[in-house]
């Protein structure tokens, strides 16, 4: 079960460049359910994600480069890129996107949380803006496949 929250960022964090960070590519061969392949940095994956908006379902199976690039041959709609940083903030992980491509000039984050009782309970960081947790539009998902 996949438990995060999403934000718009105001402004980047002092020091981002200090933090660890890899290169994604993400495609999508369904967008429901969601069915998506990746590469981070130099791992691939074939993802599967069920119904919701905060809380879901989430299942992640490696791929080799072979196979990512087979099934990438085959995706709908756009790819999508970007550079995500690695921020630890206290017992959390801010994951930050900065997006390229058709989507440059976005920066997102996710925060990942144990349940849905701490993900409410979260105040985040100054430098978040807009909690976009329960709008679709900012499923990477929808972003790609123009949903």
């Amino acid at each position: 079960m996949e438990i995060e929250r999403k934000y718009l960022i105001k402004c980047l964090p002092e020091g981002l460049e200090s933090y660890p960070s890899e290169l994604i590519e993400q495609a999508y061969l369904c967008g429901h359910p969601v069915v998506r392949v990746r590469r981070d940095g130099n791992q691939y994956y074939l993802t599967y994600k069920g119904e919701g908006l905060i809380a879901r379902e989430e299942y992640n199976l490696p791929l080799t480069e072979e196979a990512y690039a087979h099934l990438l041959a085959k995706a709908d709609g756009k790819i999508i890129t970007k550079r995500r940083f690695r921020i630890p903030f206290g017992p959390y992980t801010i994951e930050l996107d900065v997006f390229s491509g058709d989507r440059e000039g976005l920066v997102m984050a996710e925060v990942e949380f144990e349940s849905l009782e701490d993900a409410e309970s979260f105040i985040p960081p100054e430098w978040f803006g807009t909690d976009v947790s329960e709008d679709p539009a900012y499923h990477n998902s929808v972003m790609a496949l123009g949903e």
